[in-house]
């Protein structure tokens, strides 16, 4: 999954709840700045914030491994 896939994401399931950035960058203590650039697909968010937004809706994110 790409940052842009994730952005996506991000928003579909933000809308699903019918929360606004706003609310969601408050509820997941990651500026509304932060969150808008993630929801765009700017930037280089961290792996902390996007643990805290993914949490915040109720998601979680796992890490698959490639084997040679």
């Amino acid at each position: 999954m790409n940052i842009n896939e994730i952005s996506d994401y991000i928003v579909r399931r933000r809308k699903t709840l019918k929360i606004s950035q706003r609310e969601l960058a408050e509820l997941s203590g990651v500026s509304l700045h932060s969150l808008s650039n993630l929801e765009s697909g700017r930037g280089n968010p961290t792996l902390e914030n996007l643990l805290k937004v993914a949490d915040t809706l109720g998601v979680t994110i796992t890490a698959g491994v490639n084997r040679i």
